[in-house]
């Protein structure tokens, strides 16, 4: 216990959150609980959870908990996954309805062990919950279904608001932390979404040792990608057997790459210590 405190102490003052609350927060909870529902703000620990359910916006996990890649940055459990459950589409579309929230974001576990990746899985959830709750706008933040362009395309016909595939980090770290993906592959990812004429997304991690020329190599690459919002936040370590923080970045850098973002012509940028890739996401729509 006294080491779990010591290590909480040596966190840099910025990267302390308040803990969640409030009545929509609770409502949230309760809700996910009840309809066996996973997302994304618990299974990957963010800090944010509380601003953004109190604030109307959740983002949901589908196609289960457990993911059939290993990652170096991830929280999520790296185990043979569950079978697919069909139900859970409408189970999800019924929540968000009932929580009467405008804006969802919906991410998934990788699942490589089906042929379509979970593409067919993806189009059934964003069409249950646009036939449930049509005054919801939608963000996806997909896998990289290994940069199939048919797959990738049953999500973009399915027409959600946003369509987020996050680059993680600069081209050199990318085989390093990530275990399946590849940098050139998430690209094409985000060229295919912005082809199609929906808002590409994406997020990069900070603090895993990237210096600060690759950062700015990463910002042109997905903004010649077509990319048109980004997310910077820093990295933390989630569990002890993942990688560790390299370098807690400050807010000033931060700053500095949120005007950097600027100037290359990103719509939005999201950059400060604490963003996650949902952060904000309601309005992003608007990019």
């Amino acid at each position: 216990m006294a080491d779990i405190k010591e290590k909480r102490e040596r966190l840099p003052r910025w990267m302390k959150s308040p803990l969640p609350s409030g009545e929509n927060y609770s409502k949230v909870k309760r809700l996910i609980a009840e309809h066996k529902l996973n997302t994304i703000c618990t299974s990957g620990n963010c800090p944010n959870k509380g601003e953004c359910w109190n604030a109307g916006t959740a983002s949901f996990m589908i196609l289960g908990d457990k993911c059939t890649r290993n990652c170096r940055f991830c929280y999520v459990k790296n185990l043979i996954p569950d079978p697919v459950d069909w139900e859970e589409p409408q189970r999800l579309a019924e929540t968000i309805k009932t929580l009467g929230l405008k804006h969802c974001v919906i991410t998934s576990v990788d699942r490589d062990d089906l042929p379509d990746g979970g593409a067919k899985f993806w189009a059934t959830t964003i069409l249950a919950i646009k036939a449930a709750s049509p005054g919801t706008t939608i963000e996806t933040l997909i896998p990289d279904f290994h940069a199939k362009k048919d797959l990738v395309q049953q999500v973009i016909d399915a027409k959600p608001e946003v369509i987020s595939h996050n680059l993680e980090t600069v081209k050199r770290l990318t085989p390093k932390i990530r275990s399946t993906a590849r940098y050139d592959r998430s690209l094409q990812v985000i060229s295919y979404i912005a082809e199609a004429g929906i808002v590409p997304k994406s997020g990069i991690m900070l603090g895993l040792g990237e210096k600060p020329d690759e950062v700015l190599e990463a910002m042109d690459d997905l903004k010649a990608a077509g990319c048109k919002v980004l997310t910077l936040g820093q990295y933390l370590q989630p569990a002890p057997n993942l990688m560790k923080v390299v370098e807690y970045i400050t807010p000033e850098q931060f700053e500095i790459y949120r005007k950097e973002a600027y100037k290359r012509g990103f719509r939005y940028v999201e950059s400060s210590p604490l963003v996650r890739s949902s952060y904000h996401a309601e309005r992003h729509v608007n990019a």
